[in-house]
């Protein structure tokens, strides 16, 4: 295993110190927002803003890296962002804060395009898999460190917003002085939106879906927990919950899918938020500590639908379109996260934090039917057509060229040994 390891560990401190950085930045900014009195509409545009950069960096990062490089590339990214970190202190209005985030989601994408292509290049096909589980474990990992980092100081003072930028600018040492060579140029793919939700409208729609309703959860998500009653701290582990339940149900409903017909363990997920997003605010209005249960189970329904969704989108696709194929489902997610934030404070806004769950709920409920309608309108792909689930963090273009799904080889294994196509080069039947 350390041999495995060795080659990229200093790109993976590097990201864990950008995932802690990124994950305290996250809670802390909803929660500052509100003791500045932003107002739900501000701190939703706040956070679609983030999506909107995070896009646009997915989108223009390959075109920056061309022209001046990796190493170049990774020292602005993160100096941008270690500096936006300190100004969202100095500069405290919401308009302000709106360009601050969409530079952070923006540098951020960059930052992890560029480790993530590091991480493809040093990978080989026999450590792929295993670099890309570690990968996750420290994605996940990493981002509940960071939630738990906002109980060390008052979200009303400027230590935060230093810390963060701390940990961002630290990032930049273990890449600076690692004496790998720089990988290969980013490479762009050809993105065919409409043609992938025609092939399989179930995972498109979950993408867009979990866009529509995570994005709004890590927008607001804080400020419902602080007004169900939670301290800083119950704040901190709430957060953290969410991403402990979907680390834990990754795995169980992800090979779940790979037994049986993905839409069905799409729906049951689905269904799941429902429920809870209609529960959480009974629960917190029972007992504040029943909104950690609540959390939990959020996370662990919730979160696993995007993998679920991305692989079956690539259950309908040939082997050579796994990397388009997963680039778009990215975006589509983007998009949703762009939208979602601002349907969820205006929904706040005029009813309160405590519909934010609700909001979610109807929309997973609202994808719930709609998947249980195609089911009625097609089968299930064969078992030999399937591809096998793989959980990976999903946070930019470049981490799908290190997915072991798409090496044809892996795809065209024997099935009993873990691979899940049929005849390569040919599109699947829309589900």
């Amino acid at each position: 295993m350390f041999a495995l390891i060795a080659p990229v560990g200093s790109l993976l401190v590097s990201v864990a110190l950008l995932l802690m950085g990124n994950g305290l930045q996250g809670t802390l900014l909803p929660i500052r927002a509100e003791i500045e009195s932003f107002g739900a509409l501000n701190i939703g545009i706040m956070g679609s803003a983030y999506f909107l950069g995070f896009a646009g960096g997915c989108i223009g990062g390959p075109y920056i890296v061309s022209r001046v490089g990796h190493i170049r590339t990774f020292t602005a990214a993160t100096a941008l962002a270690s500096t936006v970190a300190l100004m969202h202190a100095l500069a405290i209005l919401p308009f302000s804060w709106w360009i601050l985030r969409a530079l952070t989601g923006a540098s951020l994408a960059i930052l992890y395009m560029v480790i993530e292509s590091w991480l493809n290049e040093r990978a080989t096909n026999e450590s792929r898999g295993t670099i890309m589980s570690i990968y996750t474990v420290i994605n996940l990992s990493m981002i509940m460190a960071g939630q738990m980092l906002l109980t060390l100081y008052p979200p009303s003072s400027f230590a935060p917003f230093a810390l963060a930028s701390i940990l961002v600018s630290l990032a930049a040492v273990p890449v600076a002085l690692s004496s790998a060579s720089a990988p290969a140029p980013l490479t762009s793919v050809k993105l065919r939106f409409v043609y992938l939700a025609r092939i399989s409208p179930v995972g498109w729609f979950g993408a867009l879906t979990v866009g529509l309703g995570n994005g709004a959860f890590w927008s607001l998500a804080p400020l419902f927990a602080r007004d169900g009653g939670l301290d800083l701290n119950g704040i901190a582990l709430f957060m953290s919950l969410v991403v402990l339940g979907g680390a834990i149900g990754q795995y169980p409903f992800g090979k779940l899918s790979d037994r049986m017909d993905r839409r069905r363990v799409i729906l049951v997920c689905a269904v799941g938020v429902a429920l809870v997003g209609l529960a959480l605010p009974a629960l917190a209005e029972f007992h504040a500590q029943g909104l950690l249960l609540g959390a939990f189970l959020f996370g662990l329904t919730a979160m696993p639908v995007y993998a679920i969704a991305v692989a079956h989108m690539n259950d309908h696709v040939s082997a050579d379109g796994f990397v388009e194929a997963s680039t778009c489902m990215l975006l589509v997610y983007a998009a949703g996260a762009v939208v979602g934030p601002m349907l969820a404070s205006a929904v706040t806004g005029s009813f309160g934090f405590w519909t934010l769950f609700p909001y979610i709920g109807a929309v997973y409920a609202a994808f719930a039917v709609f998947v249980l309608l195609r089911m009625r309108v097609r089968g299930a792909p064969a078992a030999d057509d399937k591809t096998v689930f793989v959980t990976n963090p999903g946070t930019t273009p470049e981490i799908y060229a290190m997915d072991p799904r798409a090496d044809p080889e892996f795809n065209a294994a024997p099935a009993d040994e873990g691979a899940a196509r049929g005849a390569e080069g040919t599109d699947r039947p829309a589900d």
